[in-house]
């Protein structure tokens, strides 16, 4: 098998475990590391593929003037599962096989969705603010068993949220254009219409690709449908809500809280949300346990030797 060169774009690939890039040298691979210490831009990977067979990517603007003039490229891996940043009309244009780390962050993504839910519904973080400043009071907060929790979009993430909430007493409701009659029946979930879900859900967690162009699936429209006292939370993709829609519904009372772990520009130097009392926020963390970072990058070493031996990737993108 003749050798390839691989341009390493993630700037996390590799780094807490270095084996995964001894095995890709193992394999055959001649590794070029990332040489700008962040994410590629389009104007730069023009230049960084050339001669280029394989990329493991992070959030590298792999877009179709790119992927069109990369003289060599064969595969793309993403160190990782959101695929935003890749033309994939284009990459199937050229034959280069896509891949992902599918299955590898939904434990620790639903991890970190119950705990901003409950961080909400608990006032934890203002609790904790008000304790460590030396004040001594109250915070009333909600139960969740009882509580109707709304999925939208129940894939492996969507799922493995609906098993922690299912422990927690609260019964489950989703959307999804891809349903699961033997989960739903297992775990008596109700599949509603998106519209349908926020009114009935007392919070509505998000796990959904973006499915309508040109705007969020959640707008002023929709979150005017929600229960009031409702929370949402969103680990899935920023650009899912109209964050200055989501701050006027909590500026007003309307919503209890927000959750949320990614946003519409990141980091968020502009956003709304900043300056309010009633969201707990995180810098893109869901995915970022050391187990979910090694199964990532074992995930990712597999789908590339895969496809230098000729091979079908472990985790394709159809």
């Amino acid at each position: 098998m003749a050798k390839w060169k691989l341009l390493v774009g993630s700037k996390s690939f590799g780094k807490a475990f270095p084996e995964h890039l001894r095995q890709l040298e193992a394999a055959g691979c001649e590794i070029v590391p990332n040489q700008v210490g962040r994410p590629y831009l389009a104007a730069e990977l023009k230049e960084a593929l050339r001669g280029i067979d394989a990329i493991v990517t992070g959030t590298d603007e792999l877009d179709a003037e790119v992927i069109a003039s990369a003289d060599r490229l064969k595969t793309i891996a993403k160190h990782g599962v959101g695929l935003d940043n890749i033309d994939l009309k284009a990459a199937r244009a050229r034959g280069i096989v896509v891949s992902a780390a599918f299955g590898a962050v939904h434990d620790s993504v639903a991890d970190l969705t119950l705990a901003l839910l409950l961080a909400v519904a608990r006032g934890i973080v203002p609790a904790h603010l008000s304790t460590r400043s030396g004040q001594w009071k109250g915070f009333m907060g909600l139960e969740l068993r009882g509580k109707t929790l709304g999925i939208v979009g129940l894939g492996r993430i969507g799922k493995e949220v609906a098993l922690r909430a299912e422990a927690f007493g609260m019964r489950l409701a989703a959307t999804d254009p891809r349903p699961d009659p033997a989960f739903a029946a297992a775990h008596q979930v109700r599949y509603l219409s998106l519209p349908e879900l926020l009114a009935a859900s007392d919070a509505v967690s998000l796990h959904a690709g973006l499915e309508q162009a040109g705007r969020p699936l959640l707008g002023a429209g929709e979150l005017a449908l929600m229960k009031r006292g409702a929370i949402l939370v969103n680990t899935g993709r920023g650009h899912l809500v109209d964050e200055g829609a989501l701050a006027e519904v909590l500026r007003e009372g309307k919503l209890l809280g927000a959750g949320l772990d990614v946003f519409q520009e990141e980091p968020p130097k502009k956003s709304p949300l900043l300056g309010l009392e009633n969201v707990v926020l995180a810098p893109h963390m869901a995915g970022d346990t050391r187990e979910a970072r090694r199964r990532m990058g074992e995930i990712t070493v597999e789908n590339v030797v895969r496809v230098m031996r000729g091979e079908r990737p472990l985790s394709p993108v159809e």
